[in-house]
């Protein structure tokens, strides 16, 4: 799983001009899942979007979780994320999975980021095209593979 976490004051997803999701401050999170993602990473990266510190202390410094401040999380699928791009000049999108194993693999993410946060996670609408709006705050944006974690 390769996921984009934008720290935000403020985001929202669109299908069709209608919102679907949004939230305060957060983060937004742009999803991307292979073939080759299962259970074990849904975890782990549910785990360390919880366990971040990247929200301001009194001091300015990072020190604060998304716990800390009682952050909110929107999850956008991005198949895109897994584009090969080193031959010619239009991506391949063959090691992003398919909606039959990515699905609920996108689900598994939402569902656990919900039962860590205690909280609904925002969804956009995996496979639609979807307007998203942010405002990030900092900027602050990490980019994670669960195939590197170290």
């Amino acid at each position: 799983m390769r996921a984009v976490i934008q720290r935000v004051s403020e985001a929202r997803v669109r299908v069709h001009e209608k919102e679907i999701g949004g939230i305060g401050i957060g983060y937004l999170i742009l999803l991307g899942i292979e073939e080759a993602d299962g259970e074990d990473d849904v975890e782990w990266l549910a785990n360390k979007v919880v366990a971040l510190r990247v929200f301001s202390d009194e001091e300015g410094l990072m020190n604060r979780s998304i716990t800390d401040v009682d952050g909110q999380v929107l999850v956008v699928s991005q198949f895109t994320l897994h584009a090969k791009y080193k031959k010619g000049n239009r991506p391949s999108f063959i090691r992003a999975a398919k909606p039959l194993h990515a699905i609920p693999v996108y689900e598994s993410f939402c569902d656990q980021l919900e039962r860590l946060l205690n909280k609904p996670t925002q969804r956009g609408e995996f496979g639609a095209d979807m307007d998203v709006h942010l405002v990030n705050d900092g900027p602050v944006t990490l980019v994670i593979d669960t195939k590197n974690k170290e």
